[in-house]
């Protein structure tokens, strides 16, 4: 039988070429695949998600909204901002603490407008989960209380009253025949006042908080004794008795007492960085507000605390404090200022030029406080809640 034709054999450059081939193909498959599926993440990295390394999630005072926001998209220019997402969950403070106590899995960090009502929520995080809520905490912009009034009506206030406090407020909403009485303006009708909801609202705590030490005279150390006593409950429920107190966002408020103007309020009680937030549009539609600094004040540190949540992972923890830092640097504390914060970082001044606390020194705005009140209890906190509610039911 004739043989056939001999198989030309493979040389080591051809076996060479084919393999590479191959190699070729199977790396080009691999990142096909990729586009279409997210790989696991490699030890070390961050775990995918939606497009993004990692998301959290923040439940914030919406006292902070405008500010954060640009913070945000600041922060999505950055080489450790490509890798997170940060998500703005707006929330009222107590109803941010409620939320992460009912589990809500889209918060990593609690930032509420104070520390205020931080005790209460550690004790009731500790009475459900066994186990401290807070790894770690950092105050990130501050600022005062401050009444508002419409500079003429703060005028004849002054002059009727001598002085804007609780007190006279309080008299105010009782005075027979209303701004006839204080200041022969009987087209004004009775004398509004309003703060935010105690309910939901960190003002509206402090509102109450701040009652209390004015009553008392004194800066710290109010006692369960004080605020459940009938002299000042009596007190309270007569001020809180005339005062709106519907809203459950200070922004919100002051939002309303500017678009309508004086048929609204006549004063609240608000965040001065609200305050200087609206001071233009105010007068570009109804004349000048004037801000009147409570002689027992508190400050409001917006806390940013990093959630010791079982739903939070390491990586959104780690994300979580990449974020702090970029909030605590300098070019976006003196961004805070622009929407009439007091930087957190002492390293960025506030007596400069260009700062509200010189531009709006007219209308009351002054960098130095009166008398700064301690941080309550968790038990006070929670009676003059408790006694707001009743009056609240009864009414």
């Amino acid at each position: 039988m004739a043989q056939g034709p001999d198989r030309p054999s493979l040389t080591w450059l051809g076996k060479t070429v084919i393999a590479l081939f191959v190699a070729g193909c199977i790396l080009g498959a691999w990142q096909l695949a990729r586009t279409r599926h997210v790989l696991p993440a490699l030890p070390g990295q961050l775990t995918v998600n939606s497009g993004k390394d990692v998301e959290i999630g923040i439940a914030y005072g919406t006292e902070k909204q405008r500010w954060l926001e640009w913070a945000v998209e600041q922060f999505k220019s950055t080489p450790q901002g490509k890798h997170v997402q940060v998500s703005l969950i707006p929330m009222g403070s107590l109803e941010g603490a409620h939320a992460v106590l009912n589990g809500d899995q889209r918060i990593q960090v609690w930032s509420p407008a104070s520390a205020v009502y931080k005790d209460t929520f550690v004790e009731d995080w500790q009475a459900k989960y066994g186990s401290s809520p807070i790894l770690k905490e950092e105050p990130i912009a501050l600022t005062p209380m401050v009444f508002v009034m419409w500079e003429e009506r703060y005028q004849a206030f002054k002059d009727h009253y001598g002085t804007v406090d609780f007190e006279t407020i309080n008299r105010a909403l009782h005075e027979p025949g209303g701004w006839q009485a204080i200041g022969n303006h009987p087209d004004w009708g009775l004398f509004k006042f309003g703060h935010t909801n105690p309910g939901e609202s960190n003002s509206g705590i402090l509102a109450l908080v701040l009652a209390g030490h004015s009553y008392f005279k004194k800066t710290e150390d109010l006692t369960v004794g004080e605020v459940t006593s009938v002299g000042f409950q009596t007190w309270l429920s007569r001020l809180e008795a005339a005062t709106n107190s519907d809203s459950n966002s200070t922004g919100n408020l002051m939002r309303e007492m500017v678009l309508k103007g004086p048929s609204s309020y006549d004063a609240l009680l608000v965040y001065e960085s609200v305050a200087i937030d609206y001071l233009k549009n105010a007068e570009g539609r109804w004349g000048p507000i004037h801000v009147i600094y409570p002689e027992y004040n508190a400050w409001n540190e917006s806390p940013y605390y990093i959630l010791n949540a079982s739903w939070s992972s390491e990586e959104q923890r780690k994300a979580a404090q990449t974020f702090l830092d970029f909030l605590f640097s300098e070019p976006v504390q003196r961004e805070s200022m622009s929407h009439g914060f007091r930087p957190a970082n002492p390293n960025v001044p506030t007596r400069t030029a260009d700062s509200p606390w010189t531009r709006y020194q007219a209308n009351g705005i002054r960098v130095d406080l009166g008398r700064i009140c301690a941080a309550p209890k968790a038990e006070v906190v929670t009676n003059l809640l408790a006694g707001w509610q009743r009056r609240e039911s009864n009414h």
